[in-house]
């Protein structure tokens, strides 16, 4: 069996792959684990659990509030909230644990569990290892000791979760968006109530779409992996700019006044130079991954700001950022990390800080955003394949040779494995599109054949 934990916690199709079991068993191994290394000592655990409006949500909510109080733990219940607010939360109220239920940008039918540690950061791989084991040690029958009478845990619904999020995302706002027509697609997931709340009170005017969840419509045909909606909104309305993001919210893209896209390069671009010349830049670095496009590469040179690339992950920039001290780092999907703010990637926070520089500087947002020109980039998934064997591959890796033998020094491939879905991303970036779409073709068929 392999490693339960992915770079994003545990995913699968939610009473499936995830579930109730697991979800109990797991909640139960993370108290233990978390009792061992010292984390409660001296006091009453408690933990944050929050998930995003998907159906199975309610049932794996109640599995992990189970698992959680049956160890001796009391739990916070703060509903249906964006996963940064379960984080934020978590440090907040000095809570030992946090729980989000979730799978992000995966289709419906999927869901996923998402530990924080004490303070809202990700939980170390090492801790993540060590809940596995035990969960394993416990399924396979080794007792545990069950408190009883006063040591159970207790469970309280903390309604005030919500304002507290809102309240910390427009407090640490550099100024307001009054003026400002914004047009907020939530996936009809974990931000539908809180970006628009968040952005209202903020001072925009708020036009909103895809903020009717129903427990069975999150990321159906909207939202950041869906912006054709976004884009005929903001050129309906006459809006100054479109937020949208995915189902728990950790993640924002945007369109311009006239629907053209702009991504997680463009905004963290925008927000680098927002930063240096407000003095917060720490070291004048931004982080980026190794799939940001060559044309932020560029517009960073240009403007003498240091460029840190990791491997891809929101985590890998988180502890880069972490590590060395840095303020700003994110990825081309939208996932910003703003770490004087939020301990992971926060996309209703993102959407308001570039508004807020586009409300600052009087300037639109396509303008702003033209800091960088983005060299044509061709992005295939390719579903249903062995993802494990990208790297061993002995007819991929002559693919991928001949790729940059042919790309030369006027593009680049990268082939990524899906740490949540069994499909291998293939990106391929050069000067020309065509040419660009060409190559990332062949090497499309090259992974089907290799690792279908």
């Amino acid at each position: 069996m392999g490693r339960l934990f992915g770079t994003d916690g545990v995913r699968g199709v939610a009473n499936a792959d995830l579930t109730a079991e697991l979800a109990l068993g797991l909640s139960v191994a993370a108290a233990h684990v978390l009792a061992e290394a010292g984390t409660f000592e001296g006091h009453r655990p408690v933990a944050v659990v929050g998930r995003d409006p998907r159906a199975s949500g309610e049932f794996l909510e109640a599995a992990v509030v189970a698992g959680l109080a049956s160890a001796g733990v009391d739990v916070l219940r703060v509903g249906v909230l964006p996963t940064p607010a379960v984080a934020y939360l978590t440090g907040a109220l000095g809570a030992d644990l946090g729980v989000m239920l979730s799978a992000s940008h995966n289709p419906m039918p999927d869901n996923g569990i998402k530990f924080f540690a004490r303070g809202g950061h990700k939980l170390a791989d090492e801790l993540e290892d060590r809940i596995e084991q035990t969960y394993r040690a416990h399924s396979s029958g080794e007792p545990w000791e069950r408190p009883t009478g006063a040591g159970v845990g207790r469970v309280t619904v903390y309604d005030e979760g919500f304002d507290n999020y809102v309240a910390h995302l427009v407090g640490v706002l550099p100024n307001r968006l009054d003026g400002l027509k914004i047009v907020i697609d939530g996936a009809h997931g974990a931000a539908a109530r809180v970006s628009p709340e968040a952005f209202a009170r903020a001072g925009a005017e708020v036009i909103t779409i895809g903020t009717e969840p129903d427990g069975l419509n999150i990321n159906d045909g909207c939202g950041s992996t869906h912006l054709e909606l976004l884009r005929a909104a903001v050129v309906e309305h006459g809006a100054d700019l479109g937020v949208a993001h995915d189902g728990d919210a950790d993640r924002c893209l945007a369109v311009d006044r006239e629907g053209h896209e702009v991504d997680g390069d463009q905004i963290l671009a925008v927000l680098a130079l927002g930063m240096r010349e407000a003095g917060t830049l720490r070291k004048n670095t931004v982080v980026a991954t190794v799939m940001s496009n060559l044309g932020f590469k560029l517009a960073m040179e240009r403007a003498g700001i240091e460029l840190v690339q990791t491997a891809v992950g929101d985590r890998y920039v988180l502890e880069e950022m972490k590590a060395h001290g840095l303020a700003l780092g994110g990825e081309q999907s939208g996932h910003v990390i703003v770490l004087d703010h939020a301990t992971t990637g926060d996309g209703t926070l993102t959407g308001l800080m570039l508004a807020a520089r586009v409300a600052a500087t009087g300037r639109p947002l396509a303008e702003l955003a033209g800091v960088m020109e983005r060299l044509p980039q061709i992005l295939i998934n390719v579903p249903d394949v062995d993802r494990a064997r990208v790297a061993t591959s002995p007819e991929l890796t002559a693919a991928v040779t001949e790729a940059e033998r042919e790309l030369g020094a006027t593009g680049r491939v990268l082939l990524r494995p899906s740490g949540t879905e069994p499909l291998v991303r293939v990106m391929v970036e050069a000067a020309d599109i065509e040419q660009a779409r060409a190559v990332a073709g062949r090497l499309a068929d090259a992974v089907k054949s290799a690792l279908g």
